[in-house]
């Protein structure tokens, strides 16, 4: 049959994987870098992938494709539920980690290695592995952070992760959509406050966007801002 189908310019297109996290359907993967529609019949037409795009890498064209399929994207998303449930690890066990806090909690921590501590709160921290509720969720302060930035950005324990509880990922490497289990984490708990931490790459903007969209979808006023790291190491205004 004819119909409207997205089609993907692979020379335009960066592979960031916004794309594919914007995907319910889950018709879009990241092969050898670059985007592509590898199910047809999953693709539903209406292009919740396109307003994302970094590039404009994605459009809309009329041509000859199979007819899109709701069952077997229903019967796809069940298996990834199901099979997601059934083979958990005891790694992604819940954990809540207490911190002593400190007599001066607005002095910073010095560099010194005999000062140095994990602020790490919670566990398990990736966004696909996170409970949509946990009790520590309940008034937190909610870190939202791309993977790298840990790496990027030296204090990143003091600045950024002390007294809030962190989930993390990186949405060109994860074929998870953001945007469900944010909404469902904004929802299922009182979240005091959030902060997007992302690295400069184009890539975490879908980070950021699943982000932003959770958040005005979730119809509670929750304060947040967003903080972009350099690749060099710094904090961009």
């Amino acid at each position: 049959m004819v119909r409207q189908i997205i089609h993907i310019d692979e020379d335009k297109c960066n592979g960031c994987g916004i794309c594919v996290s914007a995907c319910h359907e889950g018709a879009i993967e990241i092969i050898d870098g670059k985007a592509k529609l590898v199910r047809e019949n999953f693709c539903d037409g209406f292009g919740d992938c396109l307003p994302g795009c970094p590039t404009g890498a994605i459009t809309f064209e009329e041509r000859e494709a199979p007819a899109y399929d709701e069952a077997a994207v229903n019967k796809a998303k069940q298996k990834i539920e199901q099979g997601s449930k059934s083979h958990q690890c005891p790694g992604s066990m819940m954990r809540q980690m207490k911190r002593e806090v400190e007599a001066h909690s607005e002095k910073k921590i010095t560099t010194c290695a005999d000062n140095l501590r994990s602020e790490l709160q919670n566990w398990p921290v990736q966004i696909k592995l996170a409970p949509v509720q946990a009790p520590y969720f309940d008034g937190a302060k909610l870190l939202i952070a791309a993977d790298c930035t840990a790496y990027a950005y030296a204090s990143f324990h003091q600045d950024f992760l002390k007294g809030k509880v962190t989930i993390i990922g990186c949405p060109k490497l994860d074929a998870i959509d953001y945007y469900e289990k944010l909404s469902e984490i904004l929802a299922n708990n009182d979240i005091k406050s959030v902060t997007i931490v992302r690295m400069e790459v184009p890539c975490c903007g879908g980070l950021e966007m699943a982000a932003k969209k959770a958040l005005q979808s979730s119809g509670k006023f929750i304060p947040w801002q967003v903080v972009t790291i350099s690749i060099d190491g710094n904090i961009i205004d």
